[in-house]
């Protein structure tokens, strides 16, 4: 009811509904996101108060790496099956409900319990998937750039909570650094059940940038999906050589990414006399970067060969990981990593959805997307956990360094295995 008559309203307006939608997913995604990236800031805290060691605690992040990418090609099938109100209210009130549980913890099964297997398949049904189903259902222009546009808000995420939680944990303690998260969670859950719909025909409109003088079309019965379709869709795909390539540069990127700088970015600046606070303004810097890296780098994949943009994507990640261990940990030193890092963070993602969609077809491109998010996640559980080991075992994480930037490396060169998608008639 009340969709219905937002829309009519935007309608009279000149505005299309599905900016609305976009809107939503964004917060959605947004307050997912500050919910993954608490653990990086609180790794030390716990650490004080319960002893739990470095790598014990990055085994159960690893734990929830895990879960929130092999959650993502099922979350295709609930959104097709229950609708993304549904998926997006209950995901985010599984969120609350673990953040504020979080704050009675007191054994180490307690966080594998809450922050890896419930806050894994929490957030694992607003992943990226949830960002490539919204543009592929109510976009058909600018689909690029709303993916760019979904992508960067976990930077935003990033951005807004993590200097907070850290000015929380320093003045008020590790547990009032998670309430604001959950007040978010908690708000945006109450607007997604009251204006997020399923499809563009719900509202009466048609896609962003459709022709209106088209008949709307009905979207397909999903009875006959099951929770094996997923499977089924990876057995289809498993001997093409694009899927590797894209799940195997996305292996990387995870590897290279959330995993190593959002989980020990933070306790890496510990290790060389940084504070908290100006070391979660570091990743803030880059998440500021990363905003606007991924919304250019959507814009960009509307127009450039995806494959080139990738190229230089992770071959500038790798060069700037490479250099981080001698950038002295200075001001200077890691606003420059910052800009170089951040720029690229999550830019791979348009790109990698765009060569997804051009290969397999817009029907299957979020599932088959969503087995691709699961490698992506997949390489951040192996990199949350070597890291954290190598803190443990070796006191110093420059091991971790020197083998994610060199995979980034790898990852550029591979890229060209795919062939040149052709241009549509």
């Amino acid at each position: 009811m009340y969709a219905q008559t937002l829309s009519n309203w935007l309608d009279r307006k000149g505005i299309h509904f599905s900016w609305v939608v976009v809107a939503i997913t964004f917060l959605t995604m947004l307050t997912s996101s500050a919910a993954l990236g608490l653990p990086g800031v609180l790794l030390q805290p716990l650490s004080r108060e319960f002893g739990w060691s470095n790598d014990e605690i990055s085994s159960a992040i690893a734990l929830r790496f895990v879960l929130f990418g092999l959650i993502g090609p099922f979350a295709a099938i609930f959104m097709e099956r229950f609708g993304l109100r549904n998926v997006i209210t209950t995901a985010l009130a599984l969120v609350a409900l673990c953040l504020a549980l979080s704050t009675q913890m007191s054994e180490l099964w307690h966080m594998f319990l809450l922050w890896g297997l419930i806050l894994g398949i929490a957030t694992g049904m607003t992943a990226l998937v949830l960002g490539a189903v919204v543009a592929n259902r109510w976009f058909e222009k600018r689909r690029g750039l709303i993916i760019g546009l979904l992508t960067a808000s976990s930077a935003t995420g990033q951005l807004i909570f993590l200097p907070v939680a850290a000015w929380l944990i320093e003045h008020h303690g590790w547990r009032m650094a998670v309430i604001p998260v959950f007040c978010c969670c908690a708000l945006v859950a109450v607007l997604a059940f009251i204006f997020i719909r399923n499809h563009p025909h719900d509202v009466g409109i048609t896609a962003y940038g459709a022709d209106p003088s088209v008949v709307l079309p009905v979207p397909p019965s999903t009875a006959h999906m099951t929770l094996w379709e997923p499977l089924k869709v990876l057995r289809s795909v498993s001997g093409n050589r694009t899927f590797w390539v894209l799940a195997g540069t996305f292996f990387i990127c995870g590897l290279s990414t959330s995993g190593l700088i959002q989980t020990h970015f933070i306790s890496l600046c510990g290790d060389y006399g940084m504070a908290a606070i100006p070391a979660a303004g570091m990743l803030a810097m880059m998440g500021a970067f990363d905003f606007v890296g991924t919304i250019l780098s959507g814009w960009l994949s509307d127009r450039y060969d995806n494959r080139k943009l990738l190229f230089w994507y992770y071959g500038l990640r790798g060069l700037s990981l490479l250099w981080l261990p001698h950038s002295d940990f200075t001001l200077y030193g890691l606003s420059i990593f910052a800009m170089f890092y951040g720029l690229d963070w999550i830019a791979t993602v348009p790109p990698t959805v765009k060569l997804a969609g051009a290969t397999f077809g817009k029907a299957r491109a979020g599932m088959i997307f969503g087995w691709i998010f699961a490698a992506h996640q997949i390489g951040s559980a192996i990199a949350a956990y070597g890291a954290g080991l190598s803190r443990t075992m070796l006191l110093t994480y420059t091991p971790a360094l020197y083998t994610a930037g060199a995979a980034c490396l790898f990852a550029a060169m591979i890229i060209f295995m795919i062939r040149k998608p052709l241009k549509p008639a």
